[in-house]
């Protein structure tokens, strides 16, 4: 008995020592980790990884960066259902422990010892968001210890619901998704609130293993994982025995799907993206800020449209270049065409497709297209594909398919018109995330078409503002990002003219000045040879007035006319208007539009026109909103400013500053140009439509437009440069690595219909908008030939002038046919 004693004191007083050693290190442990650990409120401070998101001025989602895909949500914003999937998933006894689930722990080894494998996890909730919010991902012993003290820190100070919100948005859920909301829309593009059970159950079984139990990439093991989690609901009492039984016997449903972008505007989106990392730095991409544009979703998605499809006319006018690849015929069987195609990638609506059979007697091609399977091409989609052979030259007519395309072939192909179809393809497209579904009951019938090497620019101004209300900088953003449309430094040739004829009405000449159209040579002492310009069109018409001049385009009246101005005091007045000068030439071919500079830039002028002469800065962002819904940027109201511009700066300015504003509320634009000046060149550029070179416009039916067309030496660069009273539109064609486009193509057969294509859904619905006629602008009747004031009952036309610059009454001998009649001047200014 004394020894049954003596032992039991000895084990009594080992329990003691031993349980006091581990209160002691327990103690130590705390002690030495307990001042490194946050204090939990950080918790209610932290941003939660929030993307950039970029809309239009109406508020459609245009694009989304950031690595982390994520939509924060509120706990009551979650369907009840859809917590109890992830309580029974992770963490069943969540709202009865106090951080730390011991029972919890038994059973996950329990589970480790008897199947080889942990289902419920040993976690609990409380300690993973301890884990996500502060801690490393490290399996050390220290970290675990640091999550248990964190988890019992976090239990006392924030409510259940709290916590089990911070978790729901937090945790990663795969394929870039964090936080339940983003992974609805990531796998089942839907709102939470929109999940069956066996979805609701599917995502509760992501956290364990994102990768292991993804139902993209591994399907089976997935369903495994959502079954059990529907039997742990049973079990729990959460669902019925038959709502089990419906959602174990659903299919899988899941796939991948990309950020719902509502507008095609890859190029403003990118200005956008760059315009807020130099804003913010790399949180631009995680503080969920939210940028509004300026741009009009509809006017957006007609710029991108009518871009593409003048690029592609022009392609097409110049030939067929041939299949974009060739497949050996003995491969062509049938199981291995989705394989083979799936190295070809679409170019926008550009679908690549596989040859495989020409059936000359039918008129017909079969073709195995990516995302389309079976489809069917007519021989009379193919009658425009005659053989590119140079810019200048294609070859003879096709007779039958055969003369197109052979089998084996690789080619491009458009779905004929079908827009069900066409969203079905893009949504079932690998490039866009999804996987191919062919249909092989109805066979599509497809156009064939080729990826354009012409590229261009198309950029839509607001003329009192400057705001951008549509840009496309290219034919595709994900073939090339380089922006064209404020990049590309290029020739503006004839656009270039009215700033010149702006300058010569600022400087006393009128719209019935006479300057002769007539050969002229230059010798050039650097080139030891000799500069003879010409016409367009090659041939010389003799005296003509300004008005003509402009909308004929006449190259030496334009010369001529710089000549009489003088270049440096053009030059000056250029940069009077905020056109930059700096790729300028310094000589008459400057009157040609030889200098450099980008579409955007060219537009901006145009709008400084179209607006009566004020100053105006594009810009593309209208306001910037943070994660709480806050604005911490709004652009600029714009005030046209005549008189005064100071006083109303510092006024502007003084109210920003008692606003609290960073940046000015008001951006004061000045004029830079005589209002009547600008008046008479709208009145000279409008009959650039009604009687020139922009002709193909009137089939717009509006009487507001002016515009001029420019083709530079070679035809290199072509545009159309156009706007009406409200809007300014700047279209520019050419090749990336300056080539001729074809001695055919000028800039009202490339440019000018991309132009027309944008401005009738532009301007659709709106009023005629013409500048308001100002004071001191008078109407003479004139001679035409002369430029002088018509005698009684002389044919003549009636022209604009400034009051000082009308041409002075006839004297009776004038009127009466005898005398002289300014002989000298008219010489001078036609020689």
């Amino acid at each position: 008995m004394s020894h049954l004693l003596r032992t039991s004191r000895l084990f009594a007083w080992l329990f003691i020592t031993g349980l006091s050693l581990a209160m002691i290190v327990t103690s130590g442990f705390y002690l030495y980790l307990r001042p490194g650990l946050p204090p939990v409120d950080q918790l209610l401070d932290i941003k939660l990884q929030t993307p950039l998101r970029v809309y239009s001025a109406d508020d459609r989602l245009i694009a989304e960066f950031g690595e982390k895909r994520r939509a924060p949500v509120t706990i009551e914003q979650i369907p009840t259902i859809q917590l109890h999937a992830f309580l029974a998933a992770e963490d069943a006894r969540f709202y009865e422990h106090f951080g730390v689930d011991f029972k919890g722990l038994m059973r996950a080894a329990i589970e480790l010892v008897s199947t080889g494998e942990i289902q419920s996890g040993g976690s609990t909730i409380t300690m993973q968001v301890a884990k996500n919010y502060f801690l490393s991902r490290d399996r050390t012993f220290i970290r675990k210890f640091n999550e248990i003290l964190l988890a019992l820190q976090i239990e006392r100070e924030l409510s259940k619901e709290r916590i089990l919100e911070l978790y729901l948005n937090k945790i990663y859920l795969g394929n870039r998704s964090y936080g339940i909301a983003a992974a609805a829309q990531v796998y089942y593009n839907k709102p939470i609130s929109e999940l069956s059970l066996a979805q609701m159950a599917m995502l509760a079984g992501l956290p364990k293993a994102p990768s292991a139990f993804n139902p993209l990439a591994n399907p089976e093991r997935a369903q495994i994982r959502r079954n059990w989690i529907l039997g742990r609901m049973r079990d729990l009492g959460y669902i019925t025995p038959d709502a089990y039984e419906l959602a174990a016997n659903a299919p899988l449903t899941a796939r991948y799907n990309a950020a719902d972008t509502e507008v095609d505007a890859d190029f403003a989106a990118e200005m956008a993206r760059t315009e807020m990392v130099r804003r913010f730095g790399d949180k631009a991409y995680s503080d969920g800020y939210e940028v509004k544009l300026t741009v009009n979703s509809t006017k957006q998605q007609q710029a991108t449209l009518a871009l593409r499809n003048g690029l592609e006319a022009y392609d097409r006018r110049h030939g067929f270049r041939g299949p974009i690849g060739q497949i050996d015929s003995a491969e062509l069987e049938p199981e291995n065409l989705e394989r083979l195609i799936a190295g070809y990638p679409r170019v926008e609506a550009l679908i690549p497709a596989i040859v495989t059979a020409v059936r000359d007697d039918d008129g017909e091609v079969d073709l195995f297209a990516r995302t389309l399977g079976k489809t069917v091409m007519t021989f009379e989609s193919m009658t425009w594909a005659r053989r590119y052979r140079t810019e200048n030259l294609t070859g003879a007519k096709p007779e039958k398919p055969s003369d197109v395309v052979s089998r084996g072939d690789v080619i491009y192909v458009k779905p004929a018109a079908d827009p069900a179809l066409d969203t079905m393809a893009a949504e079932a497209d690998p490039d866009n995330g999804g996987s191919p579904q062919i249909d092989t009951i109805n066979i599509r019938k497809v156009d064939l078409a080729q990826a354009p090497r012409v590229e261009g620019a198309l950029i839509s101004l607001d003329a009192d503002t400057g705001a951008i209300e549509a840009l496309a900088g290219g034919y595709s953003f994900s073939q090339s990002k380089y922006n064209r449309a404020t990049q590309a430094k290029r020739q503006p040739g004839s656009t270039f003219k009215p700033f010149l004829y702006l300058a010569a009405l600022e400087n006393g000449m009128t719209p019935a000045t006479i300057y002769n159209d007539a050969p002229i040579v230059f010798d050039d002492e650097e080139l030891e040879t000799a500069w003879r310009p010409q016409n367009s069109s090659g041939q010389f018409y003799g005296p003509t007035r300004l008005r003509k001049a402009l909308y004929l385009s006449r190259n030496l009246v334009s010369i001529r006319l710089l000549r009489d101005l003088g270049i440096q005091n053009t030059l000056d007045y250029l940069e009077q208007l905020r056109i930059p000068t700096d790729d300028m030439q310094k000589d008459l071919s400057l009157s040609l539009g030889s200098g450099q500079l980008t579409p955007m830039e060219l537009a901006r002028g145009f709008a400084v026109i179209a607006n009566g002469g004020y100053d105006v800065t594009p810009y593309l962002i209208a306001s910037i909103t943070d994660v709480n819904n806050e604005e911490v940027y709004t652009a600029p109201e714009v005030i046209l400013c005549d008189r005064d511009c100071d006083d109303a700066r510092q006024q502007a300015s003084a109210e920003g500053d008692e606003a609290g504003a960073d940046e000015p509320a008001v951006r004061i634009a000045r004029r830079l140009a005589d209002e009547r000046s600008v008046y008479i060149l709208h009145s000279m550029m409008r009959d650039v439509i009604k009687l020139g070179t922009g002709r193909r416009a009137l089939a717009l039916g509006r009487s507001d437009l002016a515009g001029k067309t420019g083709t530079t030496n070679e035809q290199i660069d072509t545009w159309f440069a156009g706007y009406n009273h409200d809007v300014a539109t700047t279209v520019w064609v050419g090749f990336d690595q300056p080539a001729p486009l074809g001695r055919r193509e000028f800039g009202a057969s490339t440019a000018l219909p991309i132009w027309m294509d944008y401005m009738k859904v532009a301007l659709n619905g709106s009023p005629s908008s013409l500048m308001p006629r100002p004071n001191g602008i008078v109407n003479v009747r004139i001679d035409p030939e002369t430029g002088k004031r018509a005698r009684p009952g002389q044919d003549g036309v009636f022209e604009l002038f400034k009051e000082e610059d009308a041409p002075p009454p006839m004297d009776p001998q004038d009127e009466s046919g005898n005398g002289g009649n300014g002989d000298d001047d008219l010489s001078r200014q036609i020689f």
